[in-house]
């Protein structure tokens, strides 16, 4: 088991060189610091602290600045678990990239969902709506709430209620790419979140020795040739005698 945190930038598409297009998620993913290191004899469990996200010491409190300096590092924003780790892999204060993962591998992302405010059961639950017309007088509501007896509501009855805004994990997406140059990793497929959210990326729970061959995408960069600079050689006028 291994992870790392991220930040969702966006989605985009790539190409493959046999034409196939492959929608991806980008995640920007800033070096992770290994900030705690938990054991089965002191904390009754295996697992790493991640933090990521640099802020300034004037955003942060004296007991977050003092754990963080024992890692050595920055006051960070975002600071994650990850169990069922090897702890005996990771040091306090090691520095974790995006080169933890190689393309093709199955992963696990999580991430907190898009808020949606109060909303009733045709958006939050995908019930059915009612007729539209015949003067039916009933289209968007809830139903009926109860039966007869016990004469009251029943617990778990699907009502409005605030959508969104929840922990959900999409589980075995492939890396398509990682870009070491710029830190960014691409998944494929959408992951939970809005835009600049922080999401994690672990290895997949349901396959975690799962690996697929690595997608041949095309290349855009081009090489700049320089020309060979040819001295310009000046031209003599000439004067004719009337």
């Amino acid at each position: 088991m291994k992870g790392i945190l991220g930040k969702k930038i966006g989605m985009t598409q790539v190409f493959t060189n046999d034409g196939k297009l492959i929608p991806v998620t980008v995640v920007e993913v800033e070096p992770n610091v290994v900030t705690q290191i938990k054991t089965v004899e002191k904390d009754g469990y295996d697992a790493i602290q991640l933090a990521t996200d640099t802020i300034r010491e004037k955003l942060s409190t004296k007991p977050e600045m003092g754990h963080t300096k024992k890692a050595n590092t920055t006051p960070k924003r975002f600071l994650r678990e990850i169990r069922g780790v090897n702890v005996n892999d990771y040091t306090l204060g090691q520095v974790i990239g995006v080169d933890i993962f190689e393309a093709g591998e199955i992963v696990d992302v999580t991430g907190t969902s898009k808020g949606k405010g109060f909303q009733g059961v045709i958006k939050r639950h995908n019930q059915k709506i009612g007729p539209m017309g015949h003067g039916s007088q009933y289209h968007r509501g809830v139903g009926s709430l109860g039966t007869l007896r016990p004469m009251h509501v029943l617990k778990g009855k699907k009502m409005p209620g605030q959508t969104g805004n929840v922990q959900r994990t999409v589980q075995n997406l492939e890396i398509v790419s990682i870009d070491t140059e710029n830190s960014v990793i691409l998944v494929k497929g959408n992951v939970p979140g809005p835009k600049k959210s922080l999401v994690m990326i672990r290895t997949a729970v349901k396959n975690p020795n799962g690996k697929n061959k690595a997608s041949d995408l095309i290349s855009y960069k081009t090489e700049v040739v320089e020309e060979p600079v040819t001295e310009e050689v000046p031209v003599e006028e000439t004067t004719t005698e009337e």
